[in-house]
């Protein structure tokens, strides 16, 4: 038998045949950006060693529920992001049942299988906390892992279904909703009040659970710059018509270093720029919009086409076995709050240094506890103390202690939670920060140590 060899092009002819979809008004194939060429029905995605060709499409499905109570939650939008937070899909609204189905865009071998990609998602509701909010992170899912189905590819695992915490008390909030007005690619993160919200491909967004009053309205997007609006934001109503528009190209780079200080296991690290407007002081925690992160630093680290606006710098946020130098009494360890407003910033040098180890709980991501958790992390040798805090899901502060944990040796430092009970199905954090000369010297990472109580 002859051995048939066949070229990029062929192959992705051959393709066009087997998957079929191709439009046949189509000359040259089919587009992804523009998505035309393709039949109804298929979508065009890129093909791996080949050209795009038309496609079953891939969905990830999934369902929106009360972390506490697992009831479903209508009206949930729901949207794909990749490691950098950047939206990749639309966004899909949950229905009475609380399920959702989410198309997204694959890149396909030659039989149009999904290959290895790592997405995550973000949901957001009336009444209830955004997910993820820190130190809540969302699971990465694979769509190598999807299914063929009648209509394609889909992906429904125990991570595509969304818990979400009610907020504590929701009878001052409003939901805001409009449409943000560009010709960039990407999808903008709108602001309003300290609550945020992701505009969909068509730049329609909601935004909710934003406080009654006077607000004004943003959208965020790098390299671009938009018109603010006033709104008038009504306890348990809607303000919608909201206009943002494209007013300026973002030119702007905030730059700085950094230095690792007895770094131990952390070999680079990352920066954040966080709206100040969702920045939660006690837990030093924020929402940083898509782009404006700088990773893999050892030094100097520089983000380019910042959009105006407030912000807080936060450096070695994530989890990398490094914390911000708690050590006030030295330079380059404070929060440092930045304008931006058409010109570049340099930021003062920030210290970081190595995180001291949480074993339990919460070591590697969330993780069930009891009502009256035992908190162990890796012991600080050089401290004579340790303050130990735990937060709930939304930064409040639930209880805290100082002491001398240490319990000798290689043992690890360990203390016995001693505050008010803590609510079943809630989430919290405990971290613990090293102490000597009554000075800080190390901390537990900011994203670990998180806990629900069984």
């Amino acid at each position: 038998m002859r051995k048939l060899v066949l070229s990029a092009a062929a192959v992705s002819s051959v393709i066009f045949v087997a998957m079929g979809g191709c439009d046949d008004d189509a000359e040259e194939g089919c587009d992804i950006d523009a998505q035309t060429g393709c039949e109804e029905g298929f979508v065009c995605e890129e093909v791996d060693g080949a050209e795009p060709a038309c496609f079953t499409p891939v969905f990830i499905e999934g369902m929106v529920f009360d972390l506490q109570t697992d009831a479903p939650i209508e009206g949930a939008r729901v949207v794909a992001r990749d490691p950098n937070d950047a939206p990749v899909s639309g966004v899909a609204t949950t229905d009475l049942a609380g399920a959702y189905s989410l198309q997204v865009p694959a890149k396909r071998d030659a039989s149009g299988r999904p290959l290895e990609r790592e997405l995550t998602l973000r949901a957001d509701a009336f009444a209830y906390q955004t997910f993820p909010t820190p130190p809540r992170v969302a699971l990465p899912i694979d769509l190598a892992d999807a299914e063929e189905s009648d209509e394609g590819y889909t992906l429904a695992t125990v991570n595509t279904d969304i818990g979400l915490l009610e907020l504590p008390d929701s009878s001052n909030l409003g939901t805001v909703s409009g449409t943000v007005a560009t010709d960039q690619p990407g999808s903008p993160l709108v602001a309003v009040g300290g609550a945020t919200g992701v505009a969909d491909r068509d730049g329609s967004f909601t935004v909710f659970n934003v406080p009654a009053g006077g607000q004004t309205a943003s959208a965020y997007l790098v390299g671009v710059n938009f018109t603010t609006a006033s709104v008038d934001v009504m306890a348990g109503g809607i303000t919608s018509g909201v206009l943002l528009t494209e007013s300026s190209t973002a030119t702007a780079t905030v730059s700085g270093s950094v230095q690792i200080v007895n770094g131990g296991d952390g070999k680079e690290t990352s920066v954040i720029l966080v709206l100040e407007d969702t920045f939660v002081e006690d837990a030093a925690r924020g929402e940083a919009p898509p782009g404006l992160r700088a990773g893999g630093i050892e030094g100097a680290w520089a983000i380019e086409g910042v959009p105006d606006g407030k912000y807080v710098v936060l450096a070695a946020f994530e989890n990398d076995r490094l914390v911000r130098d708690p050590d006030t009494s030295i330079g380059g360890t404070e929060i440092q709050h930045i304008t931006v407003d058409g010109g570049s910033v340099t930021v003062e040098g920030f210290k970081v240094t190595g995180a001291l180890a949480v074993i339990s709980p919460g070591a590697e991501g969330l993780e069930i506890a009891s009502a009256t958790p035992t908190f162990q992390w890796e012991d600080d040798s050089s401290e004579d103390e340790y303050q130990v805090r735990v937060f709930d899901a939304f930064g409040n502060l639930v209880w805290e202690t100082t002491g001398n944990f240490d319990q000798g040796g290689s043992e690890p430092a360990t203390v016995d939670y001693g505050g008010d009970p803590l609510e079943s199905g809630m989430i919290y954090q405990f971290r613990a920060t090293s102490i000597k000369d009554g000075t800080p010297i190390s901390a537990t990472e900011d994203l670990l140590g998180v806990f629900m109580v069984e």
